[in-house]
């Protein structure tokens, strides 16, 4: 582990710098110590499967980064700055969006209203301002176009959409206004077959633009598809840190139950 305040070190054979640092960071919860000491780094461009069974700490640790929750010790470096989000406001503004199975979007309203949610584009006419329909419009339909998500009309309420059209919609206004790494906390839970053959697609494009994802999924199949590394919290602490590559699902399974131990002992 690297000191807290220590230099940043951890640069890739190709001069790649790490887009997210966690280093040290811990977690109480009265007696409870939900995080203890977890330290790893994602880079851009890196899908980052985060793994371990109920109660690791998974849920603890992305809520911090997001904001949501303040730690107890660590310090978390994200773009080559000492962080520490106060809200998630403040996470967003940074580049982070953590996307969860209930989605942010409003059902009510149309794919273009909620993808310029809180930033739509207006002009002044006679001291009022004016939506600026039709380029919100087509700016909606290309971002949507670039990352492959078809959608047959960019004016169809979201209420009207599938799952795995809602997550797109939601992961494309992410990538739109500038976003740095994304979170996303069990994304296929609530989706069918080909949803979810989709929604890996989508995650392999999110990350051909340069953009970190760091995936939670209790799904070994998903993680081994599109992760790039495999990251395994047990009881608060990082069991292993490996490259989806050199590893295998079975030798994770071994590190979220703790059973790395009695397997080499039988070997």
């Amino acid at each position: 582990m690297r000191p807290l305040n220590a230099p940043q070190t951890n640069v890739t054979t190709d001069g790649r710098e790490p887009l997210l640092c966690i280093e040290g960071i811990t977690k109480n919860f009265g007696a409870v110590e939900a995080l203890r000491g977890v330290t790893f780094d994602v880079y851009p461009g890196e899908v980052v499967a985060l793994l371990g069974d109920n109660g690791a700490g998974k849920s603890t640790l992305v809520k911090i980064i997001a904001g949501t929750l303040q730690s107890d010790g660590g310090m978390i470096r994200f773009d080559g700055k000492t962080v520490r989000f106060d809200t998630p406001h403040h996470a967003k503004a940074a580049g982070i969006e953590t996307v969860y199975q209930d989605l942010s979007l409003c059902p009510n309203i149309d794919v273009v209203a909620n993808f310029f949610m809180g930033r739509e584009l207006c002009h002044n006419f006679l001291g009022l301002k004016v939506l600026r329909e039709k380029e919100m419009q087509a700016e909606a339909k290309k971002a949507l176009d670039e990352i492959g998500t078809h959608i047959p009309s960019v004016r169809t309420n979201v209420e009207n959409l599938s799952g795995g059209q809602r997550q797109a919609i939601e992961l494309c206004r992410f990538v739109y206004w500038g976003g740095k790494l994304v979170i996303l906390d069990e994304p296929f839970a609530a989706l069918g077959v080909e949803q979810t053959r989709r929604g890996l697609e989508l995650i392999d494009s999110v990350r051909k633009k340069g953009i970190a994802v760091i995936i939670i999924t209790h799904n070994m199949l998903h993680a081994f598809k599109v992760a790039d590394r495999v990251v395994v919290l047990r009881h608060g602490v990082v069991e292993g840190d490996h490259e989806a590559a050199s590893t295998t699902p079975q030798e994770v399974v071994e590190m979220i139950t703790g059973d790395i131990a009695g397997h080499a002992a039988a070997g």
